[in-house]
């Protein structure tokens, strides 16, 4: 398994759980869907598997490395897309996709290949010399999802994805998403679009009141 997590609590102030004891796995060309309303611990939980947030307690593994020990290796090998906007202002999309996969190790010349693949598959070639400031909230996100595989870390982590993009183009970026999966990276997926998700999930739990109430396919 890439990922494991285990009795995972995370509590703030006095006694409130925003995750409670929460176990999952994740492996290698999974697309695993974390579902739930908002405010049931998605994003909390996101947050302690990258190293942002302590746990309480439980138990974090990436490739085997405890990363509540250890949080730059999950920093490392995890590439993430957050649920807010990325200041991305100043920069066009090429020049945004560039600096994000060379700091991410990616060659110079495989980087901006990739870059013009993703703006031609994501059909939003008639933004690719427009500075951030100048594009709407969907095209943004479709920028941040770029950021996020551009160079894909083992594990892909995509906190609403299509939030604020158009229906056609969600269907490119589920696509997308599929494509990576079968590439070989693990991607966790944190949504509250059952329907939608369904179409590219291979496993998914849902999260309720900071509980996993079920899990399966």
């Amino acid at each position: 398994m890439i990922l494991e997590v285990n009795e995972l609590t995370k509590i703030y102030g006095k006694n409130v759980k925003a995750n409670d004891c929460i176990s999952l796995t994740l492996k290698k060309g999974e697309i695993f869907g974390l579902l739930g309303p908002n405010g049931a611990g998605k994003t909390t939980l996101v947050n302690q598997i990258i190293g942002i947030i302590q746990p309480t307690s439980g138990m974090i593994k990436i490739n085997g490395v405890d990363v509540i020990k250890n949080p730059a290796y999950a920093r490392e090998r995890c590439s993430f897309q957050p649920q807010t906007h990325i200041p991305i202002e100043g920069l066009n999309l090429f020049q945004i996709m560039e600096i994000v996969g060379r700091i991410r190790g990616g060659k110079k010349h495989i980087v901006k290949q990739k870059s013009s693949q993703l703006i031609k598959e994501l059909e939003i070639m008639d933004w690719g010399k427009c500075t951030g400031e100048k594009l709407s909230g969907g095209i943004k996100r479709l920028v941040a999802f770029c950021m996020a595989i551009i160079v894909p870390g083992d594990i892909v982590i995509l906190d609403e994805p299509t939030n604020d993009v158009d229906p056609s183009r969600r269907r490119l970026l589920w696509k997308q998403i599929r494509k990576i999966a079968d590439q070989g990276a693990a991607v966790l997926l944190v949504t509250h679009n059952v329907l939608e998700a369904e179409k590219v999930v291979d496993r998914l739990a849902i999260i309720d009141k900071a509980k996993i109430i079920k899990m399966g396919t």
